[in-house]
């Protein structure tokens, strides 16, 4: 299996072909009537692996987080079913409002936080870290629930700082490649870098199974990969303009169906 650097490597010619078009081009958003999911791009064997459960390598971390789901935690020795009863129902379009805001600290939260919230106040257990196989399982599960229905941000006037936060990170020039992420996917989506068709970039499948990592993964690490591509800085988990990105992506994605877990390539 190729590394991720090495990846990177191969692909850094094409990136540098690709800085010198963002250049001159503006990014644009997409009209919401030209969205499509990087479903859309998959190849026929890997939209067969997203679209059978038996044949979803992410499936197995759903399953972890529907034992997860009912298995008492903390000292309050509660599960999240003690509160929350029967997901299917409870959290039903759940994941596709998030991410919230959230009163207490003044500030956006998304579902991996929200769940951290939970168990540190209600079930008086330990934080979930980031990227650990619970965290993943507990986010896909509950991710499970919303999918098929539609990504609807909150129609709540404290986000709209932090989502257009998240926009001015998006259209930002970024690392010694100088690219912004609307260079990629905005400006230059469905054409193809190194081979790879270039996706419009819809948070609608995450956690998802990417094949590259062989693994389920947040959309934060994908944003972190994506970060390390262009040769920036990136972020903590869990940081602040992780989340305002988050929070402007989920509103740029509205109103498109949720995939979780998502399979790509």
């Amino acid at each position: 299996m190729t590394s991720g650097w090495a990846r990177l490597r191969r692909l850094a010619p094409a990136a540098a072909v690709l800085a010198a078009m963002a250049i001159v081009t503006a990014s644009a958003e997409i009209p919401l009537n030209e969205r499509r999911s990087g479903y859309a791009d998959l190849g026929r064997e890997t939209k067969a692996m997203q679209d059978d459960d038996t044949a979803n390598p992410g499936m197995l971390a759903v399953l972890d987080g529907e034992t997860l789901w009912s298995a008492k935690a903390g000292s309050a020795g509660r599960s999240c079913a003690d509160c929350h009863g029967d997901a299917r129902a409870s959290m039903k379009g759940v994941s596709a409002r998030y991410p919230a805001f959230d009163a207490a600290s003044g500030r956006p939260v998304n579902i991996e936080q929200r769940i951290n919230l939970c168990r540190e106040e209600r079930q008086q257990a330990k934080p979930l870290a980031y990227e650990s196989r619970d965290m993943l399982a507990l986010s896909a599960f509950v991710g499970l629930q919303s999918r098929g229905q539609p990504i609807a941000p909150p129609d709540d006037a404290r986000l709209e700082p932090f989502r257009d936060a998240g926009r001015e990170t998006y259209n930002r020039r970024q690392g010694q490649l100088n690219l912004a992420c609307g260079h990629c996917h905005d400006d230059n989506r469905g054409q193809r870098l190194a081979g790879i068709v270039i996706p419009q970039a819809h948070p609608t499948g995450y956690p998802l199974y990417r094949l590259e990592w062989q693994s389920v993964g947040s959309l934060q690490r994908r944003l972190r990969n994506c970060l390390i591509g262009m040769r920036a800085e990136h972020y903590a988990y869990g940081a602040p303009e992780y989340v305002e990105l988050e929070t402007y992506l989920m509103w740029r994605a509205r109103g498109m169906p949720m995939e979780t877990p998502a399979v790509r390539p």
